[in-house]
C-alpha cells in the first residue's frame, strides 16, 4: 500500500469516527474523547457496570449515574489558550 492510499484510509476513519481525532485536535480534546468513549462503554455493558458497582460498593444504577455525570467533563475544564505575544 502506498502512502497516499494510507492517507485516504486515515482521512475516512477520521470522518467516520469522531473519537479518533485528527492532526488539528488538542491533547485535551483527544483524551476527553477517549475517556467519554470508555465511560460510555462501561454504562452500556451491564456486566462491566456491575463489576464497577461491586468494587465501589454502590448500586448499579448509582454507578451508571455517576459515570454519566462524569461524561460531561471527564478530564476537567479545557485549558485556557495562551495568548500569542
Amino acid at each position: 500500500m502506498d502512502k497516499f492510499g494510507m492517507h485516504n484510509q486515515t482521512e475516512s476513519m477520521y470522518a467516520r469516527y469522531s473519537g479518533t481525532g485528527s492532526a488539528s485536535i488538542s491533547k485535551h480534546q483527544w483524551i476527553t474523547h477517549q475517556h467519554r468513549d470508555t465511560l460510555a462503554h462501561y454504562v452500556a455493558d451491564d456486566s462491566l457496570a456491575m463489576l464497577i458497582s461491586i468494587a465501589e460498593g454502590e448500586s448499579m444504577a448509582r454507578t451508571k449515574l455517576n459515570m454519566l455525570q462524569r461524561m460531561q467533563q471527564p478530564c476537567g475544564p479545557p485549558p485556557v489558550p495562551k495568548a500569542a505575544d
